[in-house]
């Protein structure tokens, strides 16, 4: 496998390391609902109760008679596993909640880092485009998308743009019988 470069490896172990910090900033409980998630989402979990509840039934219907029957409705056994599946589904919820929270850092930094490279670009087309004036080169792109390419757009505008079109869009499809945008179906 060849080398990879020092920027790349820099970028990750900048990843393990914040992965890490942030894992060591999680509060007890936070580790302790991580932890439930993940045996509860386990293979082991599963036999775990497929034993258990296999037991207890065959137990209870008198397939098993070396023990007295105790819930020969099934009733305990159903309460038993409704509340277990309140437990699990709340402590599943606490850890969804908090990646989440973490997908939202995550986009967030993207988007910084798009905008960045969105900043530089419009920069190196600009001087690009000055060298090519300079030197008398044509840049063989028409000057109106030069023009575009060069110009500086604010996020709030892109965003302003894409929720104007975001309800253009839902008016529109709902008054369509496709609800496919004319611009995807030409």
């Amino acid at each position: 496998m060849p080398p990879i470069s020092r920027v790349l490896d820099r970028n990750i172990n900048a990843l393990i390391y914040r992965r890490a910090q942030d894992e060591r900033t999680l509060s007890r409980q936070q580790r302790v609902a991580n932890g439930i998630t993940a045996f509860v989402g386990s293979m082991v979990f599963v036999y775990i109760h497929a034993a258990l509840f296999g037991l207890w039934i065959l137990i209870n219907i008198g397939w098993l008679p070396v023990v007295p029957a105790w819930d020969p409705s099934l009733v305990v056994l159903a309460m038993a596993a409704s509340v277990e599946a309140i437990f699990i589904s709340t402590f599943v919820l606490i850890s969804q909640n908090r990646m989440a929270a973490e997908d939202d850092k995550r986009a967030d930094l993207s988007l910084q880092i798009a905008l960045l490279n969105e900043h530089e670009t419009t920069r190196l087309v600009t001087m690009v485009s000055a060298i090519a004036g300079k030197l008398g080169v044509d840049p063989q792109v028409a000057p109106e998308e030069l023009e575009e390419m060069q110009r500086n757009l604010p996020p709030d505008v892109v965003l302003e743009e894409i929720e104007r079109q975001n309800e253009k869009g839902a008016s529109s499809s709902s008054s369509s019988s496709s609800g496919t945008p004319a611009s995807l179906t030409s």
